[in-house]
């Protein structure tokens, strides 16, 4: 599907041009069958997906679907062929490297629920971090407390930054913050243990502000690369956009679990003084040192910093072109700033989506930041009290285990049409609440002997729906509902709301107990559900350029003039379809209109051409959109060549043609 921009209202009378396809030849016909109908989305009549009865939707849909996957297997087979780690340095490419932010803030954010019970353990700092005899009670909170505001500024700030300077240079600077902080984290101390503490604090909230800058960042640069930067989308953006955002996604998961385990082994190496026994849970047992304590945190704090020092390394040297999409979205529109007419249209148009995108996120991240700021505490119920932090640390790696089986299932299982985006959100926080709900009204039952084999299922099951569910979507649509212009901007906007929803869990979770938290957070599931099923569009196999393509006609005040699947009521949310934006689709309409906006954009090109103007920097013809047959039957039917038309297409002065006409 081609990105041209407004044309015509009704596809006839452009320019003095007749019904584009009226004059076609069965050749031409196929090729803009190929150019505006790929088979990934429509049938051999020209029917959309979604406009299919059910039953032939789901044949059509698991066909193509087999079909890809076959597609899929093969290249993976060929690269083994050709070098057996072939399908490996792939995977790093294109999956790890996009996401390996998130990886490491992943890796650090999530560090600080791990290291606090180690800090509270007998022999390290019991007095300051869990008696409060020698450090004040509000600064050992706000450790949690500023870290999640720095994210929240960070998103604001960097998303805004995104869309003016550019996803470059958003990328740079979230990853020269990060490596800050991270040697801040590592160096931090003071004259004595408060002062550490407040130090400690203020350097998570730096490093939160580089770290709620990856969000948009990491979002709008990887969907913008899945799309490509020329006028025809692929395949790649209609079947797999889902799955690679959520690739480089899941790497936060990932650095969850090389989290957990760096700090079991820094532990096993640096808390001596023990005697060696068969089991190393034995000699993770406490006391601890604070030397052992000290080494093993500062440690696990200097190994990212080594990476995120790769990242700056790779971002500013060899992710130059981050920004071409949103360039060339600027320059449509004589943008060179920010784009404050995009902002003000999205309010407008997308006011609603905005509620999806940040309701949605909020409610997600009480129950996701809740529950790794505290897992230490639903733990204990589990396998009650113990000096050791090993049992603890054990629990969360098999916990972070089944968190990354909802991760790869949410990536494998985003694109599916059938299933999709938001029927995965709202199964997701569906499932979050009915495990949250469950044990909040027997509580006494599943933390006595007798059920706590179903809490601890229980408990497991709502991490993985919780991957397999909100955490990752709210991810991709945050930033694939909205226009190129103000993409980052309206992701930093939700995450940052997001945000604020883990920042009440931080503070509420200080205030209330166990019991109290499970009869509290399950709400917020349930909240999320319906802000989802509400105001959420379902941008399932959507080309994201047609998205775009509607944003031209929105953006010249002619909304009702766009026909195309973007006002598709399989792409619209609940409220969108009540409010009759869907009363516009109509597919044989859009087409003519498409293959206008074709001839238009053909027409100035070859005016260029002739002018001599095209440069080597232009980029009208990189995607090869005007083939040999698609040149001549523009130049058969525009209204400049109509004369020359007639003596060498032998077009009579009816308009008739010899030639086969399809309508």
């Amino acid at each position: 599907m081609a990105d041209y921009g407004p044309a015509t209202t009704d596809g006839s009378a452009v320019n003095g041009h007749q019904d584009p396809v009226h004059h076609i030849t069965e050749n031409e016909r196929q090729i803009f069958q190929h150019l505006l109908r790929p088979d990934d989305s429509y049938d051999e009549h020209g029917v959309y997906w979604a406009d299919m009865p059910l039953a032939k939707r789901v044949k059509f849909v698991g066909d193509y679907d087999n079909k890809e996957a076959l597609r899929e297997l093969k290249s993976i087979w060929s690269m083994l062929k050709v070098d057996p780690l072939s399908p490996i340095s792939y995977y790093f490419r294109n999956m790890v490297i996009p996401g390996a932010g998130l990886g490491l803030e992943g890796y650090v954010l999530f560090s600080i629920g791990n290291i606090k019970p180690l800090f509270q353990a007998q022999g390290a700092f019991p007095t300051c971090w869990k008696l409060y005899q020698i450090c004040s009670a509000n600064w050992i909170a706000a450790v949690d407390y500023l870290e999640i505001i720095g994210i929240i500024f960070g998103q604001v700030l960097v998303g805004i930054i995104g869309d003016w300077l550019g996803r470059r240079w958003g990328l740079i600077q979230d990853a020269v913050i990060m490596l800050l902080g991270l040697i801040m984290l590592t160096a931090a101390w003071g004259v004595t243990q408060e002062a550490w503490v407040v130090l400690y604090a203020w350097c998570l909230f730096i490093y939160g502000i580089g770290v709620g800058g990856e969000y948009p960042m990491t979002a709008t640069s990887g969907m913008e690369n899945a799309v490509g930067s020329g006028k025809i989308s692929t395949s790649e953006d209609r079947l797999h956009r889902g799955r690679k955002v959520t690739s480089a996604f899941l790497m936060q998961g990932w650095g969850q679990f090389f989290n957990q385990v760096i700090l079991i082994l820094l532990l096993i190496i640096f808390h001596h003084g023990r005697q060696v026994a068969a089991l190393f849970l034995v000699r993770g047992n406490a006391p601890y040192s604070q030397v052992a304590v000290q080494w093993t945190y500062r440690v696990s704090f200097a190994i990212p910093a080594v990476g995120t020092l790769w990242l700056v390394y790779y971002r500013t040297w060899k992710m130059r072109s981050a920004s071409k999409q949103l360039n060339a979205a600027k320059r449509k529109h004589n943008v060179t700033g920010y784009d404050t007419e995009s902002l003000r249209l999205t309010f407008t148009y997308f006011g609603p989506r905005l509620i999806a995108t940040a309701g949605g996120w909020f409610a997600n991240d009480v129950f996701f930041y809740g529950n790794k700021l505290f897992q230490s505490e639903f733990i204990t119920v589990i396998i009650g009290q113990t000096s050791s932090v090993m049992p603890n640390w054990l629990y969360n790696l098999v916990n972070v285990g089944v968190s990354l089986c909802g991760y790869y299932l949410a990536s494998f299982l985003i694109d599916n049409k059938l299933y999709g985006r938001k029927n995965m959100q709202m199964v997701g926080f569906l499932m979050d609440f009915i495990f949250f709900v469950i044990p909040a009204f027997k509580y006494e039952y599943y933390t006595n002997l007798a059920g706590i084999h179903a809490f601890q299922a229980m408990y497991f099951l709502s991490s993985f729906f919780n991957q397999f569910g909100p955490n990752a979507v709210t991810f991709l649509v945050a930033a694939e509902v909205y226009p190129t212009p103000i993409r980052a901007t309206a992701h930093g906007f939700s995450a940052a709301v997001g945000k604020m929803g883990a920042l009440l869990a931080a503070v509420m979770y200080n205030y209330i107990t166990t019991q109290q938290k499970f009869y509290i957070v399950p709400w917020f599931g349930l909240m999320g559900m319906l802000v989802t099923w509400l105001f959420l569009p379902d941008t399932t196999g959507l080309d994201l350029k047609e998205q775009e393509r509607r944003w031209q006609f929105l953006r010249a005040g002619r909304e009702a003039d766009y026909h195309g699947i973007a006002v598709h009521p399989k792409h619209l949310s609940v409220w969108e379809r009540w409010r009759g934006i869907g009363r516009y689709y109509d597919p044989d309409l859009d087409y003519k209109q498409k293959i206008e906006e074709m001839r238009s954009e053909w027409e100035a090109n070859e005016s260029r051409r002739h002018a001599e103007k095209i440069g080597e920097d232009d980029d009208v013809f990189e995607d090869g959109l005007y083939s040999s047959s698609v040149s001549t039957y523009f130049e058969r039917t525009s209204q400049r060549h109509l004369v020359g038309s007639k003596e060498k297409y032998g077009v009579d002065d009816a308009g008739s043609s010899p030639e086969r006409e399809l309508k």
